[in-house]
């Protein structure tokens, strides 16, 4: 399947997918790309405009129009340190499973994409991450999780789901003995981080249900 991804679209099969969250992210973006702009010529005009200006009869010192150069380059110079830091950050996130929070442009509502970072766009001093075949400011990155977030999350969430199929302990009959064993050897092959996002309720409903299938069986 042919995919092909700019700036301005997600396009797959020839077709413009709808990337709402996404959109907005880039075009909140350009706009403050332009009014930084704006903010640049608006200052030279002011400086030409004084220069042009000026009482002949008392002309401004160079030393004047020397100093507002010095805080032109300033300002520049730091709006370059800020696009390249940008960048660097966006490159040290790819492989990473982020969350990126953005404003849908259509109903307002604060939305939220979650996945792995497959690359980096760089645009007019811009980085854009790709999230899902969506492409997200820098900017809007909510949160970096952590190595094996995802797994963790979704094994805990199998293992909950496991045992809230289960009877009661007062409703338990031997036929359960299999699943109770295997629910045992998943939670006891967890790590220390995988077991945090299991409410310790569960564990313990886990041993109660444990301690009446070894009294079902006479143990």
């Amino acid at each position: 399947m042919a995919e092909n991804s700019n700036l301005g679209a997600i396009v797959k099969d020839g077709v413009i997918q709808d990337t709402s969250a996404s959109q907005l992210s880039l075009s909140k973006d350009k706009k403050a790309e332009k009014s930084n702009s704006l903010d640049k010529d608006a200052f030279l005009q002011l400086l030409v405009a004084q220069m042009k200006y000026q009482d002949p009869m008392e002309p401004t010192d160079n030393t004047a129009y020397i100093s507002q150069l010095a805080t032109f380059s300033q300002l520049e110079e730091m709006q370059n340190m800020t696009a390249g830091m940008s960048l660097q950050r966006a490159s040290g996130l790819v492989g990473e499973e982020v969350i990126c929070k953005v404003t849908n442009k259509s109903t307002g509502n604060t939305e939220y994409a979650q996945g792995i970072v497959d690359y980096v766009v760089y645009e007019n001093n811009k980085a854009y991450v790709s999230v899902n075949d969506s492409l997200y400011s820098v900017d809007d990155v909510y949160q970096v999780m952590e190595k094996g977030y995802s797994e963790a999350y979704e094994l805990a969430r199998k293992f909950v789901s496991a045992i809230q199929s289960l009877p009661d302990a007062d409703h338990l009959t031997a036929e359960y003995d299999e699943a109770l064993t295997v629910l045992r050897e998943t939670y006891d092959a967890m790590n220390d981080y995988q077991r945090q996002f299991i409410d310790k309720g569960f564990v313990e409903q886990l041993e109660a249900l444990e301690a009446k299938m070894r009294t079902l069986k006479g143990e």
